[in-house]
């Protein structure tokens, strides 16, 4: 444990909060300092369940995180509805803020966000997990040492809903999380093509008509491709739904390799990740075969994803507490350019599937 461990608040209780106050206490450089829910008793159920120690601080109140001055940074799992005004709040409360995805509505809520947080000299970062695995930067030196020109990226994330979870989750009600599959999983899809590209934003970005939407509007299901043509032309596909049997899969198409993985978002096994990796393949004599197999690339953690997410925001608040350093760029950029590709897909679909620039 550091001397001076960031300390923690997470407001709202959801079950994305077990996650990150587990991930919060694995961290070496944070300490989960208080939570809070909308109720007392839910806040004390919470920490209950979850065996927080009686150190924790329980609020029943957003606000009382918020006002605390122990609380360095929080984390934010609440309703996307919610996101604007309460990370605004949070931010000019001088707080750092782990905010979960889909950060936003749109585009300009989180310009509002991203505002708040520069002006106040906070620390912003989404809560993309994924990228923070080192199966993650052993993929991208791969992808940019050896396997050329990229051609043709497919990412799809997919989870088969309950008769429950399509009538009452806060993921299919339009004045909550309006945005539905594709803000709680294309998310992650748009992000690991703009990961594969260096975040260069795609020209085109056009849905394909096959979304189903439940009778309140919101989307269960969608699917969309993307688009470059400058430097080089590269073509991408997105799915996501929550019709379909589990699925996590990014394939990328070079012209020198190719790249498969199946459990991007969340790896089989915490400690352990692995994915395909392919160089030069050519078929055989008569096309019986393959000249080379696939390689697995296996890539050990000492950490789970999460906890090096925490570890790493974390990292960042301590050196612009002590050092005066400014806060990164680099995260609310990733999130800026995962919002406007997710929000012109969303555009598209509005159109009836028309293209949309970028």
């Amino acid at each position: 444990m550091a001397e001076n461990p960031v300390r923690f608040g997470i407001i709202g209780c959801a079950e994305i909060a077990r996650k990150v106050a587990r991930a919060i206490d694995l961290a070496p450089n944070s300490i989960l300092y208080a939570i809070a829910s909308r109720s007392i008793e839910k806040a004390k159920n919470f920490a209950a369940t979850n065996g927080l120690t009686e150190n924790v601080k329980i609020y029943g109140s957003y606000d009382q995180v918020l006002d605390d001055p122990c609380v360095d940074a929080v984390y934010m799992p609440l309703p996307t509805s919610l996101h604007v005004h309460w990370a605004v709040l949070a931010a000019c409360k001088k707080k750092h803020l782990l905010l979960e995805k889909p950060t936003a509505l749109d585009v300009a809520e989180l310009d509002q966000i991203l505002e708040a947080c520069e002006s106040n000299g906070v620390q912003f970062m989404d809560g993309s997990m994924w990228l923070h695995h080192p199966r993650t930067a052993k993929m991208k030196d791969l992808l940019s040492n050896y396997s050329g020109q990229l051609n043709f990226i497919h990412s799809q994330s997919t989870s088969l809903a309950t008769p429950e979870f399509l009538e009452s989750n806060i993921r299919v009600k339009p004045d909550l999380d309006a945005l539905g599959a594709l803000g709680d999983l294309a998310w992650y899809c748009i992000e690991a093509i703009l990961w594969a590209k260096d975040y260069q934003l795609p020209t085109i970005v056009t849905a394909l008509p096959d979304v189903t939407r439940n009778l309140a509007g919101v989307i269960l299901s969608c699917t969309a491709s993307l688009h470059w043509d400058q430097p080089d032309t590269t073509v991408a596909t997105i799915h996501c739904s929550f019709l379909s049997h589990s699925s996590m899969d990014l394939a990328i198409c070079a012209s020198k390799g190719s790249l498969h993985v199946k459990d991007f978002i969340i790896p089989y096994q915490e400690h352990s990740a692995s994915f395909d990796f392919t160089l030069g393949s050519k078929f055989v004599d008569l096309h019986i075969g393959w000249s080379v197999k696939p390689e697995e690339v296996c890539v050990t953690s000492q950490l789970p994803q999460e906890a090096l997410m925490v570890q790493e925001l974390a990292r960042l608040v301590e050196g612009i507490r002590k050092s005066k350093f400014r806060p990164d760029s680099k995260w609310p950029e990733i999130s800026r350019k995962t919002q406007l590709v997710m929000d012109a897909v969303k555009k598209s679909i509005d159109l009836g599937c028309k293209p949309v620039n970028l």
